[in-house]
């Protein structure tokens, strides 16, 4: 099976790449690529895109991006896999958004939408002790707070309890740096993540649905 994944940063990306051989089978079976966008954006009304291909919006660029996809699927069939955070958008409303996007598509890929819960560090808080392998010196009591897969702060709250001086001195030095640091935490905790043992049911849901088009 040929997996594209679509991630909405770069600290998705760099997740992906780290926890991918962990969780595909029979190694060489399978082959991937992880595309990271500069934001999510929002599906295009009437489906056409309205932001310049060049800026990489993730969902912006989707319809145009299946499209592509669903036309090179007949020569070179791929299951197309979309990372993204939830943020604090109602998911049912999100995913009945996202499939009615897929139904204008023809032909349509093989297709899945993966949301992290509210963001991507969840399925990093989902590990603790891959945390303090990484962090050995990360705030238990900020971690045993967090409800998992919760509208809370995600990012904030990993922030509180590795990064010195928490959130709020990462926030002072703006989002270039805090995208920065998400990077940071994506490649120096992930390559101690049990996949099996995560606590995160968004991730666990993500792994599931990687699996399954893997067994296909």
């Amino acid at each position: 099976m040929h997996f594209e994944f679509l991630t909405e940063d770069q600290s998705g990306k760099q997740m992906l790449e780290l926890l991918l051989p962990k969780l595909l089978p029979d190694e060489g079976a399978h082959t991937y690529r992880v595309h990271p966008y500069k934001g999510i954006g929002r599906i295009p009304k009437g489906m056409k895109p309205s932001a310049d291909a060049s800026k990489r919006i993730l969902l912006d660029q989707l319809p145009r991006l299946l499209a592509g996809y669903g036309k090179a699927s007949a020569s070179s069939p791929a299951v197309v896999i979309v990372v993204c955070d939830l943020d604090d958008r109602n998911k049912a409303g999100f995913e009945k958004e996202l499939k009615a996007l897929t139904t204008t598509i023809r032909p349509c890929p093989a297709h899945a939408f993966c949301l992290a819960i509210e963001e991507g560090e969840a399925w990093l808080l989902g590990d603790q002790p891959a945390i303090r392998a990484a962090y050995p010196t990360a705030k238990n009591s900020v971690m045993t707070n967090y409800e998992q897969d919760s509208i809370c702060g995600t990012w904030e709250c990993l922030a509180d309890a590795v990064y010195p001086g928490g959130s709020e001195s990462l926030k002072k030095e703006g989002w270039m740096r805090i995208g920065q640091e998400k990077c940071n935490w994506a490649q120096n905790i992930t390559p101690h993540m049990q996949a099996d043992q995560n606590r995160s049911p968004s991730f666990n849901q993500f792994m599931a649905t990687v699996l399954a088009f893997a067994a296909d």
